[in-house]
């Protein structure tokens, strides 16, 4: 990956369910202030990876490092400590609870840990999205659900992450939201967050992307720049339609 400083480095990576294995030697780097995509059909292991980086599940093989420490079984509250948040794919709002209230929910840890900053933060947050500004008494129930993804986005950077899991954060969405939410994605790098980008619209991925991975059936299939897989025959066929990159 060039000079890029490496943030996250998941080597020979094995999970199994039971007897099961789901992930089988999976190989993965994250440089400093790079959006890293993983692709792959349904079922391909994608979200066992993320939960395996963030500590939700034990791997039985390989290592896991972020910023040169390996993680080992860190929990998943150490993790965010540490500077990894994942946005999951249920995006696991409070509905009950109004827009400010969850993003201030985001900012707990650093709370905790004695950082005062939360207002700024929210500042920040509001600037990048200011439809929630415009929300931010509404319950989270009452949103939309590009509204939603927004503010599961919004709350991960409260914790002023330096690596940023993002579980398909186009599911469910309108196309015309989803476009919005990639480009939100794409602006997100300026504030120097890494992200590791786990997405089935594999061509909103890869054009946001710097460098892609393709999952399948728990292996790495296929790995490089982004502008090179979108161009490639492979990808084209398996996750691209018809028509290439047009």
């Amino acid at each position: 990956m060039g000079e890029v400083k490496t943030i996250l480095e998941v080597q020979d990576l094995c999970v199994s369910y039971g007897k099961v294995e789901a992930l089988h030697h999976v190989g993965i780097e994250v440089g400093e202030g790079q959006i890293v995509t993983v692709i792959g059909p349904n079922g391909a292991g994608k979200t066992t990876m993320l939960s395996s980086i963030i500590g939700l599940l034990p791997h039985t093989h390989g290592a896991i490092r972020f910023l040169g420490q390996e993680l080992g079984d860190a929990e998943v509250e150490q993790m965010v400590a540490l500077g990894i948040t994942l946005v999951p794919e249920s995006r696991a709002l409070f509905g009950e609870m109004s827009v400010e209230d969850n993003l201030l929910l985001g900012a707990f840890m650093r709370h905790r840990a004695g950082h005062r900053d939360h207002g700024e933060n929210m500042e920040d947050v509001f600037r990048i999205f200011p439809r929630l500004q415009e929300r931010r008494a509404q319950h989270a129930g009452t949103l939309s659900g590009g509204e939603r993804q927004m503010l599961a986005l919004a709350r991960a950077l409260m914790a002023k992450p330096r690596l940023l899991l993002l579980d398909e954060p186009s599911l469910g969405l309108a196309p015309l939201i989803v476009r919005e939410i990639f480009r939100v994605i794409a602006d997100l790098k300026q504030t120097g967050v890494s992200i590791l980008l786990v997405e089935q619209n594999a061509r909103a991925a890869l054009q946001v992307a710097d460098y892609a991975y393709v999952l399948e059936t728990g292996e790495i299939a296929l790995e490089g720049a982004s502008e090179k897989l979108i161009d490639d025959p492979k990808v084209v066929e398996s996750y691209l339609g018809l028509g290439g990159k047009h």
